[in-house]
Formats: C-alpha cells, sequence, structure tokens
C-alpha cells in the first residue's frame, strides 16, 4: 500500500513538473516572446517597406560619381480599391488613361492570387510628378506612394566600368534565396555587382495594424516593433574621374580599351572600353536595353577584361626577358635582319633598320627578327629534353608575368588570355611532330597568345616596376569597406630584377630617340616626362591590323603604366601611343602642352568606326 501510494506521488510530481513546463512555455509565447504575438495576428497586419539609400561611389579624390536622387513607386492594393477617376489619376501621373485601365483590368483577373497585397503600378514616378499625385491621393482610394533612392550620375565616368542596377528577376531570386524579393533592385554588371554587399544596405519596414474590414487603421505598437533601413555602405574606387572621362574621349569613335595602373599600388586609374554605355543609360537601363543589345558593336562588352586579344609586338618584352632569365639571350648579343627572320618559309617579315642589332635596338625599333631569334634560342635549349620541355618552362615564365590566367582583379567577368601549351600541340599535331618552325609566330605576340588589355596594362606595371606587380584593384579600403589582403602583396615575377633595367632603356630609347633614330615610339614623347613604351602591331582577322601601345612614366619611380589598344587602327605608332601618351601627359602634367594640341585634336576628332567589321 505505501508502495504504491509513493508511486502515485511520483506520478502527480512528474505531472506537475511537465503541466509547470507547459505552462512556463505558454506564457513565454503569449506574453514574453514577442514574435509569436506577431507571427499570430501576422493576418492582420500590414508591412510598409522601407528601402534604403543605396550606398555612394567616389573615385580616388573624393569626387561622387555615383549618387542618389528620390523617386516614387505608385502601389496599388487591388482588393482596397473603391471607386476613383481614372481620368484624374492619369492627369495626376501623366500617364495614358488606356495604361492604367490594362493594368486594374489584369489585377482583377488576378485578383485572388493577389489579395490583400500591394503591387507596384508605376515605378520610378520623379518627385514633381509624385507631389501632384499627393496632392489628389485622397480621390484614390487603393493607391499610395513608395519613396525609393534611385541612381544619379554626376560624371560621365564609364559606364560599363560601374555597372548597372535593375530590378531582380526570377533567376536572380532563385539564386539569393530570402535576400531579395520581388520589386527589389540589385547592382547587375560592373562595380554595382561586384560590391552589391556592401552597396545595398538594409531594407527597414513600418508595421501597421488592418481593421475588421481590411483597412490601414493605425500603427502596430505605436512603431515599437518598427525597422529602420541601414543605408548601404560608400565605395571609395582608385579611378580618377577626370582622367577617366579625359581617356573616354581620346577612345571615342574607336573600337578598343584604355587601361592605366599606379604601379606601386595596382590602383587602377582608368578603365575604359569603347565604345561603351554612356552613364545617361544607367539610371533607365530598361529603357534602353533593347538599343544596347541591337548595337553590334556590343557596348556591354567590356573589351578591358573580357576581351582576348593577339597582344602583338609588346609581347616581344615578354620573350625578351624569358631570354634574358634562362641565360640563352644576354644583351650586347647580335641578331640579324633582313626585313625579318631569315630562316624557313612564312618567315615574320620587319621593316627596314639597321642590322644586326642588340637588345636596346631590338625594343627600340621592334625588330620581329631579333626575338624570334631569342625565342629559339629558349624554346631549343639543350638543357631541355625536348621542345614541349622546354615550352612548359616558357608557360611558366609568363604566367608569372601575369599572362594565360586571370590577374585576379576585383572586377567582375575577368578573363585570363591564352598561352600555347605542349597538350594542345601533341593534341594538333602530334607528339613530336612539331617544332620551333611551327609556332614561331609567339615570339612577336600573335598565334595562340592572347591577352586582355588590363593583362597587357599589368605587364606595363611589371616592367615599371623592375619585376613585381600589385593585383590590379578598382576598390580602395575606406570605412567599413575591407580589401583582400593580396591587393597590397607584391605578386614576384620568375625573372630576376637585374633584368628589367635592359629592358626599360630600350623602352625609353623607343620613344626618347626621335623620329630619325628608328624609335618606333617616338610620337609618345613629352619633354621632361621621361615616357617609357613599347609599340605593338598585331594582326587581326576581322580587318586592317590592330594599334597597341604600352607604356609608363616617368622612367624611374613611374607614377602610372598604360595600355591602348585600338582594333583596326594600324600601326602601334598611329592611334594607341598618341592615345596612351595624352593620357599620361593629362595625369602627370596636368594639361596638353601647346605643341601637341594638333595631336590632341586628331585623336578627338578621329572615327575609325568603319574600318570595323563586326565580331
Amino acid at each position: 500500500m505505501i508502495e504504491g501510494n509513493g508511486r502515485r506521488i511520483k506520478l502527480m510530481i512528474g505531472l506537475m513538473i511537465v503541466a509547470a513546463i507547459i505552462l512556463g512555455k505558454l506564457f513565454y509565447i503569449q506574453i514574453v516572446d514577442e514574435k509569436y504575438k506577431i507571427n499570430a495576428t501576422n493576418q492582420s497586419m500590414y508591412y510598409e517597406i522601407i528601402y534604403p539609400t543605396r550606398g555612394i561611389i567616389y573615385d580616388r579624390n573624393g569626387k561622387i560619381i555615383v549618387g542618389n536622387k528620390v523617386a516614387y513607386d505608385i502601389l496599388v492594393t487591388p482588393r482596397e480599391v473603391g471607386p476613383f477617376d481614372t481620368l484624374l489619376l492619369a492627369g495626376a501621373l501623366g500617364v495614358p488613361v488606356e495604361q492604367i485601365r490594362s493594368k486594374m483590368a489584369e489585377y482583377d483577373r488576378n485578383r485572388r492570387r493577389i489579395g490583400y497585397q500591394s503591387v507596384v503600378m508605376f515605378k520610378q514616378i520623379p518627385p514633381e510628378t509624385y507631389i501632384k499625385f499627393a496632392e489628389l491621393q485622397y480621390n484614390f482610394p487603393g493607391f499610395r506612394g513608395q519613396a525609393r533612392s534611385i541612381r544619379e550620375y554626376p560624371v560621365n565616368a564609364g559606364g560599363n566600368l560601374l555597372g548597372y542596377v535593375s530590378e531582380v528577376d526570377a533567376a536572380f531570386l532563385e539564386k539569393h534565396p530570402g535576400e531579395y524579393r520581388p520589386g527589389d533592385y540589385a547592382g547587375k554588371t560592373g562595380i554595382e555587382a561586384a560590391r552589391e554587399q556592401d552597396l545595398k544596405g538594409e531594407k527597414g519596414y513600418h508595421i501597421w495594424l488592418r481593421n475588421s474590414r481590411n483597412q490601414i487603421e493605425q500603427r502596430f505598437q505605436d512603431g515599437a516593433m518598427d525597422k529602420e533601413a541601414v543605408p548601404g555602405h560608400d565605395i571609395v574606387t582608385t579611378i580618377d574621374a577626370d582622367l577617366q572621362q579625359f581617356g573616354q574621349q581620346l577612345m571615342q569613335n574607336k573600337v578598343g580599351s584604355l587601361v592605366a595602373i599606379e604601379p606601386a599600388t595596382g590602383e587602377i586609374l582608368t578603365l575604359v572600353s569603347s565604345p561603351g554605355i554612356d552613364v545617361s543609360m544607367l539610371a533607365d537601363i530598361g529603357q534602353h536595353y533593347d538599343e544596347i543589345i541591337k548595337n553590334p558593336h556590343r557596348p556591354m562588352f567590356n573589351r578591358a577584361v573580357q576581351a582576348n586579344y593577339p597582344p602583338g609586338s609588346v609581347f616581344k618584352l615578354v620573350n625578351g626577358l624569358i631570354g634574358l632569365e634562362e641565360g640563352t639571350l644576354r644583351p650586347e648579343m647580335l641578331y640579324p635582319c633582313a626585313h625579318g627572320y631569315p630562316l624557313g618559309d612564312h618567315r615574320p617579315g620587319c621593316h627596314g633598320h639597321k642590322s644586326p642589332i642588340n637588345l636596346e635596338e631590338a625594343i627600340m625599333m621592334s625588330c620581329n627578327s631579333y626575338f624570334t631569334f631569342a625565342l629559339r634560342e629558349v624554346l631549343e635549349n639543350k638543357k631541355y629534353a625536348n621542345i614541349g620541355e622546354a615550352l612548359d618552362k616558357w608557360n611558366e615564365y609568363a604566367h608569372s608575368l601575369g599572362f594565360g590566367r586571370k590577374l585576379g582583379s576585383d572586377f567582375p567577368s575577368e578573363l585570363g588570355g591564352g598561352l600555347p601549351t605542349t597538350k594542345r600541340y601533341n593534341k594538333v599535331y602530334g607528339k613530336g611532330g612539331w617544332k620551333f618552325a611551327t609556332i614561331k609566330s609567339m615570339s612577336i605576340g600573335q598565334g595562340e597568345v592572347d591577352a586582355t588589355p588590363l593583362q597587357i596594362a599589368n605587364l606595363a606595371a611589371t616592367v615599371a616596376n623592375r619585376g613585381y606587380y600589385i593585383i590590379p584593384h578598382i576598390i580602395k579600403e575606406s570605412e567599413g569597406v575591407e580589401i583582400e589582403d593580396k591587393y597590397k602583396e607584391k605578386q614576384y615575377t620568375m625573372v630576376d630584377a637585374s633584368h628589367f633595367p635592359k629592358v626599360v632603356q630600350g623602352m625609353w630609347r623607343a620613344v626618347n630617340s626621335g623620329a630619325g633614330m628608328g624609335g618606333t615610339a617616338w610620337i609618345a614623347h613629352v619633354d621632361g616626362l621621361d615616357i617609357c613604351g613599347k609599340t605593338g602591331t598585331a594582326q587581326n582577322s576581322r580587318g586592317a591590323d590592330n594599334s597597341v601601345f604600352i607604356c609608363f612614366a616617368p622612367k624611374d619611380n613611374p607614377k602610372i603604366a598604360v595600355a591602348a589598344y585600338v582594333e583596326n587602327g594600324g600601326f602601334g605608332a598611329t592611334w594607341a601611343a598618341p592615345i596612351a601618351s595624352l593620357l599620361v601627359e593629362k595625369y602627370l602634367n596636368g594639361e596638353i602642352a601647346e605643341q601637341r594640341k594638333p595631336l590632341e585634336t586628331r585623336i578627338l576628332q578621329g572615327n575609325l568606326m568603319a574600318r570595323v567589321k563586326g565580331y
């Protein structure tokens, strides 16, 4: 009996404990934790979204290049709409009456699906229009305005570079579950896309209660549960807005790219893709989308980081440096040139100049024959078992100089160019079925060698630094915005620093030797700037040769490195060299010297679009 009473007591105690836990949980849910109460009354609550202001984008000097202005969306809750004057609403919003009737008919057809949701009827109404609507809003039950900030562009500096913001689509929502909802906006290209997480901010909301007739009546808990929107972080770019504008002017009516880098930091000063998107189109990209897409010159295609071009003769610097490091080339070595490489069929031709010549003279005169000999010595070096092994080593050198792979820039959609490989040649010709004569065009930056303008500009920065580069990047570290450590670290090449001065001197002579001395880049000379440069003329399967030029200045302690690439521009000295040198002069001197004004005028007025035959 006693034992039975003990069991009953234990059971009662257990039940009391369980009951206490349940009652405690119910107390917490109903009294303490507000979120459960909110969820329970969710059917009677309406969330008014507050969109944050997007972060401002600045140039390196503090100039705003992307700001914000206020616009309004006109929202309608179909189930709250009563009789209204369609003509009066159309007049207030400045839209056709038929457009309002069509939209209302669509909402009526989808009334069950929409329920008491608010839908955006008109997007990005300017403030002056919204004021007219607001004055008459009492006539339109179920209609209201919602403030939203949209982008504005005080400086015409780099549409492709900045990118655009647009409404998210189903595919974007699927990739970002929970982060966005229909009607939200996000960066789609350029800096806007690359730094979306920094720029977008965090949405807020006001919570309203509906009455029994589903009409909005009052604030929930007097706004205690409201959430303020958090503005996005401002972004400081490495771009010099004034230099970017000037670069765009120089590249107007030309197809190609112009990239400038500060060698000591890897910061991109200018990144021009031409033709590009004018910033006037960015604020309302939807209105211009068809026009942009149908343009045969593809203005949305960012040639600076996405176009794989043959680098042409600027790539001779790579082969020269590899030869110096391998010990197969010495600066004093002489090679002959009889209007081209004298051995074998399909020889690389060359313009007339003195012969034989040494390394400095070969760079100054851009001799095809010299660098064909130089590369042959690398690939037929007896220390390698065969040419395939030598080519693999050559690839390692070229990779270390930034070619054949992505550089790792923080700019989106960067491509990595291409380099010839043993595996590729074995597949095409069979193992042992190819030799130097088969691939000699790569000695002058042709054949299977491809590079982006960003990679070519990085080569100029690497030579300027005498053997290393900082990965090119477009975002500066600032309050609330960090950049990865890799954008602060020196990336050393496999070529010893002692070899670079020999190449630098040849580049200096190419620009500063004078027209009668054989320097191919004399047109780029600017008194007092000590510009060092290398011309390139790259064969083009779609028409006239491409004009290429890289340079840096001044020779010692360089402040800027530039690559200009002009499709169908002919010789490197014709278009690319003047464009690059004018950009350098503008950056270092702040203005173009009077004696170079005619050259500036020729470049600004030059129109090469008729030469471009498409893609």
